[in-house]
């Protein structure tokens, strides 16, 4: 009994050593639905460009995983390489942040099909690309307006056109305006006002900066608008 006692402590403890604990304070988890072979990668945009920061075989296994250090919240992609049958359906955006992060999705509509829970910058994120979709519908519906109305030469209803996506275009500053103010502490709010109304008036700008808070202002992209702020602010002067 004692020997048998002896025997299950020692693979517990043998057990316990043998499982390593991660470093990283990222874990980026998925399935893709139908993929049996291929490669991911994780990147992340430097200078305007996508690079790799982890790639990821798979071979029969549609599950992945990858881990990784990150300093702030920050938007990066999942990209699948499909080989000679790639595609444009072929890149994930999601705003990573510290903890775990899943991504399930099917290989047919690789982005269409995409889910991604763990992070709260990602739920805010679609938020507010649901509501901004619906500008992009409205200026598309004008767009195909202002072809006809070009090819009949109705120049009144080319005019009137105009004025209707200036609308648009400030409904959706607006928007995105409240959107970054409302949430002001959490990092997608600096992100979508450097990437949608960086053009915005100024005192705008400066309203979102005075509203983000310390953390905020301090993360990835806070420092980002806050250095873009500023340099708007020397053109000015």
């Amino acid at each position: 009994m004692r020997k048998t006692i002896l025997t299950l402590l020692t693979l517990v403890l043998l057990s316990s050593c043998s499982e390593k604990k991660s470093t990283k304070n990222l874990e980026i988890t998925g399935y893709i639905k139908g993929l049996k072979k291929g490669t991911l990668y994780i990147q992340r945009i430097k200078d305007t460009t996508l690079v790799a920061i982890d790639t990821i075989k798979i071979n029969g296994d549609s599950h992945f995983k990858s881990e990784m250090d990150i300093d702030s919240p920050e938007m990066l992609y999942l990209f699948i390489d499909r080989g000679v049958t790639n595609s444009l359906d072929n890149n994930i955006p999601f705003f990573a942040e510290k903890g775990k992060i899943n991504i399930e999705t099917t290989l047919d509509f690789f982005t269409a099909d995409s889910k991604i829970t763990g992070s709260k910058n990602q739920e805010l994120y679609e938020e507010y690309r649901k509501v901004v979709s619906r500008y992009v519908d409205r200026d598309l519906d004008l767009i195909k307006k202002k072809v006809q109305a070009l090819n009949a030469g109705n120049t009144a209803e080319l005019d009137r056109i105009d004025e209707l996506q200036k609308d648009v275009v400030k409904s959706k500053y607006l928007y995105t305006t409240n959107f970054a103010v409302n949430h002001k502490d959490y990092e997608v709010a600096p992100y979508v006002t450097l990437a949608e109304i960086y053009d915005i008036n100024l005192k705008y700008l400066d309203t979102i900066q005075k509203c983000m808070t310390p953390k905020v202002s301090k993360s990835l992209y806070g420092k980002k608008l806050n250095q873009y702020i500023a340099e708007r602010r020397k053109l000015n002067q």
